[in-house]
C-alpha cells in the first residue's frame, strides 16, 4: 500500500478527513522553506503538496503567483524542490509528499530523468496542472515504473467520459477543484454536491480530496463533511512570512477541524 492511500484510510479510521497542505518549496528560502514544511509535517498535515517555483504559474492566484517570485528569486527550481524532498526524508519526515506544479520544469529535465530523481529524492506522487489526462501517459509511465503515482485533477465542468478515464493511472487520490478560476480567488462556495464526489471516487477507486478556496478552519471543516480529503494552499502560504511557528500553529487548527 502506497504512503498516499495508507495516510487516506488513517484518516478515514479516525473519522476525519485527510489535511493536504500545499507550500511552496523555497519561499522564502531553500533552508527556510524545509523548516517549514517540517513544521506542517509534524503539527498534522496527512500529505504534502509540495510546490515547484514557476515563472509562470497560470492556475494561480495572488497568493502562491507571489510566493513562486519569492523562491525563484532565492534560487528555486525543480531540481531544488527534488533536493528538498531528500532533505526532508532525511530529517525523518515520512509524511507522503507530492511535488505539485507545471509540466514545462519536468519537460525540460525529461520525463525519466525527472522519475528517477524523484525516486531517489523520496517522491510519493506527482501533480500537474497544464498536463492533461489525454496526455498524461508520457509522465506517468516514468513514474509508474518507479512507484510513484499521478495525481488526476477534476474540475466542475469535467464531463462523465473524462471522469470514467481516472481508473487507468489507479491514483491514490484525485484532486477535486471546487471553483472554476485560479487558487486562492475566492472563497470556496459550498456545498458540494456529495453524487459528484461519490461518482468521482467510484470512478476512480480512489478517495477525492477537494481544494480550491479553502481559506478558514470553518471552511476546511465544511468540506471535511463531505470529502475524504481538504487542501489548504493559499491560506497557508499567506503564513510563511510567520514562519515555521506561524505555519505549524495553523495546520494543527486545520487538523482539529478535519474531525467529522
Amino acid at each position: 500500500m502506497s504512503r498516499l492511500r495508507a495516510a487516506f484510510d488513517k484518516a478515514a479510521a479516525e473519522n476525519r478527513a485527510a489535511l493536504v497542505a500545499y507550500l511552496t518549496f523555497g519561499d522564502p528560502d531553500p533552508i527556510a522553506s524545509i523548516e517549514i514544511v517540517e513544521a506542517a509535517c509534524r503539527a498534522g498535515a496527512d500529505v504534502i503538496e509540495l510546490g515547484v517555483p514557476f515563472s509562470d504559474p497560470s492556475a494561480d492566484g495572488p497568493s502562491i503567483q507571489r510566493a513562486m517570485e519569492r523562491a525563484l528569486e532565492a534560487g528555486g527550481g525543480l531540481p531544488g524542490a527534488l533536493d528538498g524532498v531528500a532533505a526532508l526524508r532525511e530529517r525523518e519526515i515520512e509524511t507522503p509528499i507530492v511535488i505539485f506544479g507545471y509540466y514545462n520544469p519536468i519537460f525540460v529535465m525529461g520525463p525519466e530523468a525527472f522519475a528517477e530523481r524523484a525516486a531517489a529524492a523520496g517522491v510519493d506522487a506527482a501533480l500537474t496542472v497544464d498536463l492533461p489526462s489525454e496526455e498524461l501517459a508520457e509522465l506517468a509511465t516514468p513514474l509508474a515504473a518507479r512507484d510513484i503515482a499521478v495525481i488526476p485533477l477534476v474540475a466542475p465542468t469535467s464531463t462523465r467520459d473524462r471522469i470514467d478515464r481516472l481508473a487507468r493511472f489507479a491514483p491514490p487520490f484525485v484532486y477535486y477543484i471546487s471553483l472554476v478560476g485560479v487558487t486562492g480567488a475566492a472563497a470556496a462556495r459550498g456545498p458540494i454536491d456529495p453524487a459528484r464526489l461519490a461518482q468521482i471516487r467510484r470512478a476512480a477507486s480512489a478517495p477525492v480530496a477537494v481544494g480550491f478556496g479553502i481559506r478558514t478552519a470553518a471552511d476546511a471543516h465544511s468540506f471535511a463533511m463531505v470529502a475524504d480529503g481538504v487542501v489548504v494552499g493559499s491560506a497557508l502560504v499567506d503564513r510563511v512570512a510567520g514562519g515555521a511557528q506561524a505555519v505549524g500553529a495553523f495546520v494543527g487548527e486545520l487538523r482539529a477541524a478535519m474531525q467529522r
